[in-house]
């Protein structure tokens, strides 16, 4: 059964705005929880411009789903997995000049240390995770890191300005599940998914979970998170 991650990052931006104490994510998580999120994703950057450290502290003694932490392949950011032990982390390329996250990790720039970390991490029970494009190049790179999951990124076809092209990049993540699953791996994904254009994507046979935020946290401000979770679980299952 597909589930999904609930990422919290962008109530972290609102009280960044204003460098207060609220909205906090601890909150918006426990809210996600009852709200149905199957499990919160936060993404604790190098700059810090939303999740902070406590955070995601805090994160680890409340959520009761499971915690993702997506994080820079970089060894200060391995070091707070290791003493923080989330349930799962993901591993994502990232610029400091970048707005969100522009696209998938290049697994063969640096394939030697990145095998180092996933074995760092998974040898004390953190399975890892890899952010990358539904290449078939890039895929067969993370089975061979040892990996346990990859999170396919949807941003492409997010972003598609007709319904040929929408089809072509549904069709690429369709075809990347399907090789990601073949070589053993477990496949989730996420990047640009709204209430509009999630079905499609969770519709693709072999599935586990969508990691979606900021089409939440945006609705969340006008319904409420509790609805805005609801109404993403229906507009997954094609209802909302």
């Amino acid at each position: 059964m597909l589930t999904l991650g609930v990422n919290i990052d962008h109530t972290a931006t609102i009280r960044q705005a204003r460098r207060t104490v609220e909205p906090d994510p601890v909150g918006a998580a426990v809210l996600a929880e009852l709200g149905g999120a199957d499990g919160i994703t936060v993404h604790l950057r190098e700059d810090r411009r939303h999740i902070q450290d406590r955070d995601v502290r805090v994160l680890r003694q409340t959520v009761r789903t499971h915690l993702n932490l997506e994080m820079a392949p970089t060894e200060e950011m391995i070091g707070i997995a290791l003493d923080v032990k989330p349930d799962y982390v993901t591993l994502v390329p990232e610029k400091r000049e970048e707005v969100t996250t522009e696209g998938g990790l290049n697994l063969l720039g640096d394939f030697d240390r990145y095998c180092k970390m996933v074995e760092q991490l998974q040898e004390v029970g953190i399975p890892v995770s890899w952010f990358i494009d539904a290449d078939e190049a890039q895929i067969d790179a993370a089975a061979k890191t040892g990996a346990k999951f990859v999170e396919l990124h949807t941003g492409q076809y997010a972003d598609a300005q007709n319904e040929e092209i929408c089809k072509q990049e549904l069709e690429v993540l369709s075809k990347g599940c399907e090789g990601a699953r073949s070589r053993g791996l477990r496949v989730n994904a996420g990047h640009g998914l709204t209430y509009w254009n999630v079905y499609p994507v969770a519709c693709i046979a072999g599935m586990e979970e969508l990691n979606i935020g900021h089409t939440i946290v945006s609705r969340a401000v006008l319904v409420g998170m509790e609805r805005a979770v609801r109404e993403m679980k229906l507009a997954m299952r094609g209802e909302f």
